[in-house]
């Protein structure tokens, strides 16, 4: 306690960290006062049938994603979750089409027109999710629920809904600036925090009201999300080193021996990724069972906590971890970095053995890493099987666990950053705390 008092007098001193701090969490207390403005023309008394709908399920997760924005009917309805697809869409576009490849490696200039061309998709992906949501509220709530209606309410709706994102990731990209921590990241974790004191309730009400073990259940569940949490941190900061010797150096009149550093490679370097285009393929046959109710189709993959659909989701991910992994690592690229800088792997010629012998590391640490990742994903599966409340075992695992792990780690490294600059202690006794990016 003496040492996080300390820190946070520490924080105070520092005018900029400070102003920093401020000016982040109040861009989050505008958002998520944003997330209570309900769309112009809709009657927010009427809205219990659209918060039963999203509260499990795919809707579930994206209302927890925009924060209850979605069950709320609010402004910004949709979230940020059209911007991050974009991004997603930019980013593969980036490896399969040349004049992506030469926008990235046109330094500033690339990343301002990358981020354009972004901007515009979600602008385009708002145009065609906007009305699907608002033909989902006309399907939901009662026609009493809609204080106007018609082609002019269609119309004005999405422009408001569209704007909304798009104000929402204006927000995001001043926190990046002229805040703290990584703008749309926080924005993202702020909306899934919001939801878990509803999710604790309802779980503390469900076990009370069920008698199903009450006080004690209750705090056997709290020990096992922390214990998930732990897990999942290791999953995140988990690295394997691999030792670099670079070549002697003579500067002046005096030979200086070998350098020993080391490559740290991730045991997950997709990150959560895997888990979104997962969860985004299985998407199609869900739909297609939301048409054909009595389908098989729609049967095995409409059941969360069924064998199907867990192994199917669970194969989805190992397979999108050793595909993203292979997209954003190179290992030919570190090699030749290592050969033109004078450097090698002790016992590894240069060149292509170097660059097979990076390639078989990374192949190795990634399967343990992906089946790990996959069983957190499924996690909030068994919990449901367990009794579980659905809002609450959402937390157990699965992309929200994974993004708040993430996000607080980079954010605690960048105010750490600010601390050690300044000659501060940081935030842990000893060693640093490593983000999803590493040290």
């Amino acid at each position: 306690m003496k040492k996080l008092i300390e820190t946070i007098k520490n924080i105070y001193k520092i005018e900029d960290l400070r102003n920093r701090i401020i000016y982040t969490l109040g861009i989050l207390l505008i958002y998520r006062l944003g997330s209570f403005v309900v769309i112009p023309g809709v009657d927010p008394s009427q809205l219990a049938a659209l918060k039963d709908q999203s509260s499990d399920g795919l809707l579930g997760l994206l209302n927890m994603f925009s924060g209850g924005a979605f069950a709320n009917a609010s402004v910004f309805a949709l979230g940020i979750m059209p911007y991050i697809s974009a991004s997603i869409v930019v980013q593969l576009m980036g490896i399969a089409i040349p004049y992506f490849q030469r926008l990235q490696k046109e330094g500033e200039s690339g990343r301002k027109k990358i981020n354009q061309i972004t901007r515009w998709l979600t602008v385009g992906i708002l145009i065609v999710q906007a009305p699907s949501y608002l033909a989902n509220l006309h399907m939901q709530l009662p026609e009493s629920a809609f204080v106007l209606s018609g082609i002019f309410f269609n119309i004005q709706s999405v422009i408001i809904l569209t704007a909304g994102t798009m104000f929402v990731m204006w927000l995001g990209e001043k926190i990046t600036d002229k805040g703290i921590g990584n703008g749309i990241s926080l924005i993202i974790m702020i909306g899934i925090i919001a939801r878990l004191p509803f999710a604790l309730m309802a779980e503390w009400s469900s076990r009370l009201s069920e008698l199903t073990g009450g006080l004690v259940m209750f705090l056997l569940e709290i020990v096992i999300l922390f214990l998930v949490f732990v897990a999942s941190i290791a999953l995140v900061q988990g690295t394997r080193k691999v030792p670099v010797q670079y070549a002697k150096r003579i500067v002046g009149n005096k030979q200086y021996g070998g350098v020993r550093q080391y490559i740290p490679l991730k045991v997950n370097a997709a990150g959560v990724m895997p888990i979104i285009f997962a969860q985004a393929i299985i998407m199609f046959p869900m739909m297609l069972g939301r048409f054909e109710a009595t389908s098989s189709i729609g049967i095995l993959f409409s059941d969360y906590t069924g064998f199907v659909y867990n192994l199917t989701i669970g194969l989805l991910i190992v397979i999108f971890t050793y595909f993203y992994t292979a997209i954003t690592i190179n290992p030919t690229q570190m090699a030749d970095d290592m050969k033109r800088n004078g450097g090698f792997i002790p016992g590894i010629k240069p060149g292509k053995k170097t660059v097979e012998y990076l390639d078989s590391i990374m192949s190795r640490i990634t399967l343990p890493g992906s089946i790990f990742l996959a069983l957190i994903a499924i996690l909030p599966a068994f919990a449901m099987i367990f009794g579980v409340n659905n809002q609450f075992a959402h937390f157990f695992g699965g992309t929200s666990l994974l993004i708040l792990v993430g996000v607080v780690l980079d954010t605690l490294q960048q105010i750490e950053s600010h601390l050690l600059m300044r000659h501060y202690d940081g935030l842990m006794k000893s060693g640093r705390i490593k983000g999803k990016s590493g040290m």
